[in-house]
């Protein structure tokens, strides 16, 4: 099993706690409102597993999240992708490290490292991983454009 890890940082004039109430916090109840993609978010066991469904027809049927970490105070996240569509073969898993933090007039900078965790000797490609980031960065900007059009939500 080999790991990669890509790191990225993405800036926006959505306040960071607006940015992590929306994107992590409340993202059960959000993300299915702004994406028609996916049906819904829900917690099992305990709470630390979340299953994203999607909408029939999609390319992918559902992804599973371990959360590790949610610390509100400090703005940081971790969690684990541990099955679904997306991991496929190759991939044991993805974890993700999140953080938010203040930067330029009341905005925010989200900084991310994604580490790929493969199967046997396979060799993560970096198209793999841009698949990966456009998706991301397609909910991100989806969120950023939802909390600049109600600049009341979440704040």
């Amino acid at each position: 099993m080999g790991v990669t890890s890509y790191t990225l940082e993405t800036t926006t004039p959505v306040a960071p706690t607006r940015l992590f109430k929306a994107l992590v916090v409340d993202s059960d109840n959000l993300i299915p409102k702004l994406m028609p993609q996916v049906k819904n978010i829900e917690a099992e066991g305990d709470g630390s597993i979340k299953k994203m469904t999607f909408v029939e027809g999609s390319p992918i049927k559902y992804l599973k999240h371990k959360i590790h970490v949610v610390d509100d105070k400090n703005l940081v996240t971790k969690y684990s992708m541990i099955e679904g569509d997306v991991l496929g073969d190759k991939l044991e898993s993805i974890s993700y490290d999140l953080k938010f933090e203040a930067h330029g007039n009341g905005g925010c900078v989200c900084k991310s490292i994604a580490e790929y965790h493969t199967k046997g000797d396979y060799v993560l490609k970096d198209e793999d991983h841009n698949e990966g980031k456009k998706q991301g960065m397609e909910l991100f900007k989806i969120v950023e454009a939802y909390l600049l059009a109600n600049p009341s939500v979440y704040a």
